[in-house]
């Protein structure tokens, strides 16, 4: 169970991965040792697995992003895992309950990107058919 301190702690991070542990501990009115062994343990724990890059400014805004539902024929899941996986234009890939198996979160450069890259899913070996949902606008992301 994380405390409210630490849930606070994880909030910053995510807002601001490169913050500095003087920062964080003033923010969070905590000493910078208490806040460097509270991110130690947090790692140590697996809860933060590591720091990533934020795309940002006109390269972010420029690229446009779907959610593809995907459904997928059983006994081929783990093939068309692996094949997902090696489109680099899908950044992450979640299995969910419901009518689809999968969800794939696709970004590209351009339209017509997302479109071949649209085909390309739809074309895949245990892919029985897909939706896609173009995403207009972000309204926050944490």
């Amino acid at each position: 169970m994380l405390s409210e301190q630490d849930q606070q702690l994880l909030l910053r991070l995510r807002q601001n991965a490169r913050s500095s542990i003087s920062d964080l501990a003033r923010t969070l009115g905590l000493s910078r040792s208490t806040v460097q062994n509270r991110i130690a343990r947090l790692e140590a724990s697996g809860i933060i697995r590591g720091y990533s890059v934020e795309l940002g400014g006109e390269y972010s805004a420029s690229q446009v992003e779907a959610h593809v539902s995907i459904k997928v024929f059983q006994k081929l899941t783990a093939r068309t895992n692996t094949a997902l996986e090696q489109i680099s234009q899908v950044s992450q890939l979640y299995s969910v309950s419901g009518e689809y198996d999968l969800i794939a979160i696709v970004q590209a450069q351009t339209l017509e990107e997302l479109s071949v890259v649209l085909d390309r899913i739809g074309n895949l070996e245990g892919v029985e058919r897909t939706n896609s949902a173009v995403v207009l606008e972000t309204r926050f992301r944490r």
